[in-house]
């Protein structure tokens, strides 16, 4: 078999160059050369002589993976590049190949792709007699098909141009399901007004609350044609973005038949055209003057067009429109789905879009099993779009009634915590490729699309599985914490400290701000002085062993300066949780005005110190006299008559901020400290070890877990010390209490049998001599 050479070699480098690629996606860190390498090779211009193709592959491998370290994003869906994928990105290669060939070869070959392609796509999809147009956006093929309807309704268009449109103005309907801005794309595109755009609204009393509404529609139609305005073309769903519903398509060509527009469908469900069984409202849309396919999501194929299948009998028109062209180029682009769609097959095409079917189907039947969601899908038995949400009517079961009016903002909380439940599954699962969407009647849900992600991704039935079972992990959890939330509100309003901050885009138990009891302050320092407490509380309350995550809230949230509490588990207790909350903030504003107060007794205490040196420095000289101030006439005094001072020395007490007597100090050998220093009360609940805080008795939990608050334990530790066990620790000196001017001789450490005189502390040894049952006298003293 001959073999273009340049042929041979271009796939050869494909294949390299694919290996290289993907052996450095496989690779989890990029080793330090290669990172110091494209750090090298980016900035720099073109020096010397040219590169070889594998260092160009390694550059730009390193360009793609650099910053996978920094990035690190939690779940990463990296589309899988099978064998057909290569045979779509070797088409790319090969139409710049192809494009430098003679013109009456490129004519012959481009025709060639051209015309199978388009057969073998309205074969597979029952569209017949119909032509292709392959575009790269896939707003662009509807783009060129309204220009094809305005050249042939308006029959002075190519001459007049815009100015024959003031005399009928043309009108475009949407559903108001369509995509987003794809009206608002239309006309800026063509040039019409914005009044030029008619958005249909969906059915409201009944059928689908996401299908178009027909009356509706003809009422609009006749509405403008009474007013002079020429309905142009409507654009309608088979499979809306959102819900995956299908408009009643054999309705709506009827009524475009009657008013003479053009119908154009697009949607996802269009893939099913290619399934041997079909349900009957998507089999209508092969009577459809035009539709979109991406196939490129469908089958899983990378960087191939979009096709858009019309009818029209007039090639000039075509071509003013511009879905034909004259340049051969550009008709290349059918090329990476002419070399795919042969690699796949027929079956394996069928295959493809069978398996992804397979997988809604395989979601939905296990969905109906699970009491806590809904599920909202037109068409059970085809539909290839699943959407579910946690829902609010079977929510309550657990908190034994219904949940219809269960509080206020209910509708929003639910939509919380159903935007965590798909960023929660999309982590856990990535393979299942689930996302967020925002449906106007059920609020924001959960869609599971395989059709658009199972391809790409390689979900398979284990994933759907997974997923279920990761689902039926986080149900309890989502139950729990909606019921705990009003639980977890009225405990905060039991406390004057505590604020509860109503956040209902939260998905957690709420938020509480803790409140410092500060009057005189104006608002700029209350305002500093909450911001303080809340930010160390937060921190505290991180550093707890608890299940519960604490955070500043939402990135762009409302509120500021406030803590938001987590999902919350059944074992919750919601009670001790507020009450520790309380405590720890009012340690902290208690710490903060110690430690004010403390300054200024310092202040105060330096600034009389300073008085009492000055005057004993005077008394001092008084008594010395005048001589013994002289150098050498005071040395030689003093040494034939020493003189005894009265002026006694002092000690500057920084804990009571007082100047004292020297004297007990070189007396007793130890220092007086006056009041001892108040120990900081605890503010963790008594527990075993490895018990995790605020759980409940008996629900999951040790029987001996203690249920006092942090607050009363705070309360008991700062008037009592509870013997311990275990040996104490030492005691600083400032917690000593030494009864001054002691005649009695100090203890030695060393003696067998000391005696606690006075108030004063044996050692560590000393306490554990003390017999079994007799409380130790410092504990008595302290009483």
């Amino acid at each position: 078999m001959m073999v273009d050479p340049t042929l041979a070699e271009m796939g050869k480098n494909l294949n390299e160059a694919m290996k290289i690629l993907e052996d450095g996606r496989k690779a989890s860190e990029p080793d330090a050369d290669r990172r110091q390498f494209s750090r090298s090779s980016i900035p720099g211009p073109l020096q010397g002589d040219g590169q070889d193709v594998a260092s160009i592959l390694q550059l730009v491998q390193n360009l793609m993976h650099e910053d996978e370290e920094e990035d690190k994003p939690s779940h990463r869906r990296m589309q899988n590049v099978g064998e057909q994928g290569h045979m779509a990105l070797l088409g790319h290669s090969l139409a710049a190949y192809i494009s430098v060939l003679d013109r009456e070869r490129l004519r012959k070959l481009i025709t060639r792709i051209a015309s199978d392609t388009t057969l073998w796509l309205c074969r597979l999809f029952r569209y017949e007699s119909g032509s292709a147009y392959y575009h790269e956006d896939d707003r662009e093929g509807l783009l060129k098909v309204c220009r094809l309807v305005i050249n042939t309704r308006y029959e002075d268009y190519s001459t007049e141009g815009y100015t024959v449109l003031n005399s009928r103005q043309p009108v475009i309907y949407q559903s108001a399901t369509c995509r987003p801005g794809l009206g608002q794309h239309l006309c800026s595109q063509l040039g019409l007004p914005l009044s030029s755009l008619c958005t249909v609204p969906c059915n409201t009393m009944f059928g689908s609350q996401h299908q178009m509404d027909i009356a509706m529609l003809d009422k609009l139609i006749r509405e403008d044609v009474e007013t002079g305005k020429l309905p142009l073309l409507l654009i309608a769903n088979a499979g809306t973005p959102g819900a995956g519903h299908t408009d009643k398509l054999g309705r709506l060509k009827e009524l475009c038949e009657q008013y003479g527009m053009w119908l154009h469908i697009e949607g996802v469900i269009l893939a099913t055209l290619a399934l041997g069984e079909v349900s009957s409202p998507v089999t209508a849309a092969t009577r459809s003057d035009s539709m979109t396919l991406t196939l490129g999501p469908w089958l899983g194929l990378p960087a191939v067009p979009a096709v858009t299948l019309y009818r029209h009998e007039d090639p000039a028109l075509s071509l003013a429109a511009g879905l034909t062209s004259s340049q051969p180029v550009e008709k290349l682009r059918a090329l990476p789905l002419w070399l795919s769609l042969q690699y796949l097959g027929h079956d394996g095409i069928v295959e493809k879009i069978r398996h992804a079917v397979e997988l809604s189907q395989q979601l939905l039947e296990k969905l109906k099993n699970l009491a806590s969601i809904k599920t909202s899908v037109e068409d059970e038995l085809n539909s290839p779009v699943v959407v579910f949400r946690f829902s609010q009517e079977t929510s309550a079961e657990s908190s034994g009634g219904s949940v219809e009016g269960y509080f206020a903002g209910e509708r929003e909380v639910l939509d919380s915590l159903n935007r965590w439940l798909c960023e929660r599954l999309a982590q856990l699962v990535p393979a299942s490729g689930v996302d967020i969407v925002e449906l106007e009647d059920e609020g924001t849900c959960v869609r599971f699309t395989p059709l658009m992600t199972a391809a790409a991704l390689g979900t398979q039935r284990c994933d759907v599985d997974l997923l279920v079972e990761r689902l039926t992990e986080l149900l309890p959890v989502l139950n729990c914490t909606l019921r705990l939330r009003l639980d977890f509100r009225e405990e905060v309003y039991r406390h004057s400290a505590l604020s509860y901050i109503e956040d209902l885009s939260w998905p957690g138990l709420g938020a509480v701000r803790y409140e410092p009891r500060i009057e005189e302050l104006n608002d700029s320092k209350r305002q500093l002085e909450v911001e303080k407490i809340n930010s160390e509380l937060l921190v505290k309350l991180g550093d707890l062993d608890a299940d519960l995550i604490f955070s500043t809230g939402l990135e762009f949230g409302p509120e500021k300066d406030c803590i938001f509490i987590g999902m919350a588990t059944e074992d919750l207790d919601v009670a001790e949780l507020v009450d520790m909350i309380a405590a720890l903030g009012r340690d902290i504003e208690e710490n903060g005005r110690l430690l004010e107060n403390m300054t200024e007794v310092v202040r105060k205490g330096i600034q009389e110190a300073e008085r009492q040196l000055q005057k004993d420095n005077q008394d001092k000289l008084m008594e010395e006299g005048v001589l013994r101030q002289i150098p050498l006439v005071g040395s030689v005094l003093n040494w034939f008559s020493p003189f005894q001072s009265t002026v006694k020395g002092r000690t500057f007490n920084l804990a009571a901020g007082s100047l004292d007597s020297t004297e007990p100090t070189y007396s007793m050998k130890a220092q007086t400290g006056g009041l001892a220093s108040p120990e900081t009360p605890t503010s963790s609940a008594k527990r075993l070890p490895g018990q995790r805080l605020f759980r409940r008795e008996g629900a999951g939990g040790s029987d001996s877990h203690s249920e006092t608050s942090s607050v009363g334990q705070a309360e008991d530790l700062s008037k009592e010390r509870v013997p311990q066990p275990t040996p104490p620790s030492p005691v600083p000196d400032e917690a000593v209490s030494v009864a001054p001017e002691s005649s009695k001789t100090p203890q030695v450490p060393a003696d067998p049998e000391p005696t606690q005189e006075n108030g004063e502390v044996g050692t560590q040894e000393e306490e554990e001599r003390q017999p079994e049952g007799q409380e130790a006298p410092v504990e008595e003293t302290g009483r």
